[in-house]
């Protein structure tokens, strides 16, 4: 088949995804006053997002290079009730966007000799890894590099933007967001991961207090602001809930794990205590959601199709907790296999089925690649 035929949204998935998103959003012929209070966040709520919540993880990064403007941007446009940002420092500690601290994968260093010296290699919490390390450049290094796509096996057409972005810092992603509202009449829902924040720590490049900063200066400090802060290191949580109000979920891996701040801090705990009621109930304490694998909501047998669901959403909402599991990816390799088609691991499989299965047990949110697919699929579990 000719990927590029069914991978890239078209002009009218586009539109129509933007369209619903803006109706589930409510934005219509309100008054300017209106508008900048939908802005600023003031008066509304993570509870009145749209139910199942579309997020879109790194951006659009089913179509463009993840963690560049460009990957936010087009899934703003597809209608992404909110757009992720994972954020890593650098060595003069500004925030800027990557999933990993290591960038050999996701921009052009290895292409720069004047950065050759700069490959090392590093534990990062735990596992060791060579390459070049976000740590380990100034900004203004950083934004001599261009970005590029993540898994270009996967998805060979997105490498048609290798090179089109730089890497975007936080405070750029604010301002986009701001520019962003006001066009739209409505504030643009953010959703913000610290990244290995006991390993930044442990360099003196902490993330919480300079987070805590732009939030504030942003106003996205407030527990009604636009604005989600998650990380997988519970500790990291707890700091921000001491710098900010802004609202806060807890990120959860595979059951036998256990956060890189309990392996620190010799806490025996793993995510398996952390979804037990007892569990939820410590995580409530000081987080409003929590953002579980897929997997602990319905877990997969050997074979890769879904089992039975687990108990996890039920125990959440009992404790006033809401749930964002990641992640729903339009390709067979990423889905259950009872949605897989065909023998190309890299088409589309059955993604609107696997999507109904998910919502059907209740999750609050879903954290997706593909913003428009995920759109489509929660109108029509809507009904």
């Amino acid at each position: 088949m000719t990927q590029g035929a069914d991978r890239s949204p078209g002009r009218r998935t586009v539109l129509g995804a933007a369209v619903l998103g803006t109706a589930a959003l409510g934005v219509g012929g309100a008054g300017a006053a209106d508008a900048r209070e939908r802005h600023s966040g003031h008066g509304s709520s993570y509870r009145d997002l749209p139910s199942p919540t579309v997020i879109g993880h790194r951006g659009a990064s089913g179509y463009r290079p993840e963690h560049t403007i460009g990957s936010y941007q087009l899934a703003l446009d597809l209608g992404a009730h909110v757009i992720e940002q994972d954020l890593v420092p650098t060595k003069d500690g500004h925030l800027v966007c990557r999933h990993e601290n290591d960038i050999t994968g996701t921009t052009d260093v290895a292409a720069h000799p004047e950065f050759a010296s700069r490959k090392a290699t590093k534990s990062i919490d735990g596992v060791g890894l060579t390459g070049w390390f976000t740590e380990d450049f100034t900004l203004a290094e950083l934004k001599t590099l261009r970005a590029k796509e993540r898994i270009p096996a996967n998805r060979q057409e997105n490498t048609l933007y290798d090179g089109r972005w730089a890497i975007p810092t936080f405070e750029e992603v604010l301002r986009w967001a701001e520019k962003e509202g006001r066009r739209r009449g409505r504030p643009v829902w953010l959703h913000v991961e610290t990244k290995h924040p006991t390993y930044f720590r442990g360099l003196g490049l902490g993330l919480e207090k300079p987070l805590a900063r732009l939030l504030r200066r942003y106003g996205r400090d407030r527990r009604n602001s636009p604005v989600f802060l998650q990380s997988f290191e519970p500790s990291s949580i707890e700091r921000l809930s001491r710098l900010v109000s802004s609202p806060r979920v807890v990120l959860l891996s595979a059951a036998g794990s256990r956060p890189w701040d309990f392996t620190v801090a010799g806490d025996p705990r793993t995510v398996a205590d952390l979804v037990t009621p007892a569990g939820l109930k410590w995580i409530a304490s000081f987080a409003q959601g929590i953002g579980p694998t897929l997997d602990l909501v319905i877990p997969k047998d050997a074979s890769g199709k879904l089992g039975t669901p687990t108990t996890l959403v039920r125990d959440a909402h009992a404790k006033g907790l809401i749930l964002h599991p990641y992640t729903m990816r339009n390709e067979n390799t990423f889905l259950p296999a009872e949605f897989r088609r065909g023998t190309d691991p890299n088409a589309y499989g059955d993604a609107f089925g696997a999507f109904q299965v998910y919502f059907a047990t209740g999750i609050d949110g879903i954290f997706t690649d593909n913003a428009d697919t995920g759109l489509l699929a929660a109108a029509d579990f809507r009904g």
